[in-house]
């Protein structure tokens, strides 16, 4: 019995304990929303991919062109020119789906890095602020989120300081 009424007693000092403790929840995805790094990061994703972005666009223009005059002119030509139009427009939209495809995987590679340079910076600040403030626990991804232990805004304004101070 003494050895249940030991286990009983350190089981409730140990809960008292974990009552005591700091704990903060922080919503990555506002972070990524929201900060200014996100933002940073995604003007210089659409900076660096406008051309290309244009370049698709412009391609799309010329084939829906083709398309069109193809449709307009199909019944006047002669199937040998009709053969080689389709054959032309076939080869565009090839071309087309090909370099849309590998603009989307660039696209979302570079996207993937920026993002994750901004959690890794995010990271390093929660950290600080963890230490600062002697929390013991944060959490990043949880089902429900206290206001109260919420500290997502602070840690929004601690990364725009840091962002501001690293520029200047």
């Amino acid at each position: 019995m003494l050895g249940v009424a030991a286990l009983t007693g350190a089981l409730v000092a140990g809960v008292a304990q974990a009552q005591e403790a700091r704990i903060a929840a922080v919503n990555s995805d506002r972070i990524l929303r929201e900060s200014a790094a996100a933002k940073a990061a995604q003007s210089k994703l659409e900076a660096e991919f406008a051309k290309r972005d244009k370049d698709l666009q412009d391609m799309a223009a010329r084939l829906k062109s083709l398309s069109d005059q193809l449709d307009k002119s199909a019944a006047s030509l002669s199937s040998a020119d009709r053969a080689a139009k389709q054959k032309q427009l076939s080869d565009l939209d090839s071309d087309f789906q090909r370099k849309q495809r590998e603009f989307r995987e660039d696209l979302n590679q570079r996207r993937n890095e920026e993002l994750a340079a901004v959690l890794e910076r995010a990271n390093k600040v929660i950290k600080q602020i963890a230490e600062q403030q002697h929390y013991d626990l944060i959490v990043q991804e949880a089902v429900y989120v206290s206001p109260r232990i919420d500290i997502t805004d602070q840690v929004l304004k601690a990364l725009a300081a840091s962002s501001a101070s690293a520029t200047n």
